[in-house]
């Protein structure tokens, strides 16, 4: 992971350092040499796909965007991608959301579901069930990650996920699947993750962007700092309306859209959303 841009270029070189000091260990070393059991440490995988996604962004060669979108902890480098956030705070917040979340998942035990061929109108229907409700009428199962029509992800309680597959699956989805995940992550199940995150993200500046970041909470475009903040916040508790918010960077005159990270999931997303737009 971002070992080509690191060889090639100064400024990754100096950015890969920078989070090298300020993380407290050798996070380059896991990208460049780790094996895959490395890379999934807690301490790891989210810095380092917030590393490396901010590195190929700011190396870029076309103009500086005109609105920005992160899906889930893409938010955080779409954040520093339009100055909403310093790179170093970004990275700080990354780790921390990383540690609060995996305590979050030991503290209260959860899965997540890939379901697919269904309206999200109807897979929202089924987790409303009253049967799929806990006794003070909490949600036990929701929808996680809006992705893409006909591909969403739920989360929640183990045994309520597998109860809410097989009712997706009678009512005609075309999969509706367990996902090898180690939590119920964009659920309720996530409060105390967003209760640990609370005090590093209200003690981290937040700054006026150049152009609008539509956020996974709202899909809509904001440009105010401590509504960036507020959202950014809810965000692990909430679903990601990925689709809601392509479909209005779309409505608002997005023609071009461009991926920066370690895959390309979200180009494929894309394209299933609205095949009409240029997707580099």
């Amino acid at each position: 992971m971002c070992k080509d841009l690191y060889d090639a270029h100064q400024e990754a070189r100096e950015m890969c350092q920078a989070a090298d000091r300020l993380l407290g260990f050798s996070l380059t070393d896991v990208m460049f040499c780790g094996t895959a059991e490395d890379l999934k440490q807690t301490k790891v995988t989210q810095p380092a796909v917030f590393l490396h996604s901010v590195v190929a962004q700011r190396l870029m060669t076309i103009e500086r965007p005109d609105m920005v979108a992160g899906h889930s902890l893409g938010e955080f480098s779409a954040l520093v991608a339009c100055g909403a956030l310093r790179f170093e705070d970004a990275l700080i917040l990354v780790s921390a959301r990383a540690q609060a979340m995996q305590a979050a998942c030991e503290a209260n035990p959860g899965t997540m579901a890939a379901v697919l061929g269904l309206e999200d109108e109807k897979v929202e229907e089924i987790c409303n069930l009253p049967s799929l409700q806990g006794r003070a009428g909490e949600r036990l199962v929701t929808p996680a990650n809006f992705n893409c029509p006909g591909q969403i992800v739920i989360s929640g309680e183990i045994e309520a996920v597998d109860a809410v597959c097989v009712t997706l699956k009678e009512a005609g989805a075309r999969r509706a699947l367990r996902l090898p995940v180690g939590g119920a992550f964009h659920s309720p199940l996530m409060a105390p993750a967003a209760e640990a995150l609370a005090e590093a993200i209200n003690k981290t500046e937040f700054h006026k962007p150049f152009c609008p970041i539509y956020q996974n909470v709202t899909a809509k475009p904001s440009m105010n700092p401590e509504e960036i903040r507020e959202n950014l916040l809810k965000q692990l508790t909430v679903p990601v309306r990925w689709t809601q918010s392509v479909q209005n960077m779309i409505a608002d005159g997005a023609t071009e859209f461009y991926e920066f990270g370690p895959g390309d999931v979200l180009k494929g997303l894309i394209r299933k959303i609205n095949p009409d737009v240029t997707v580099g």
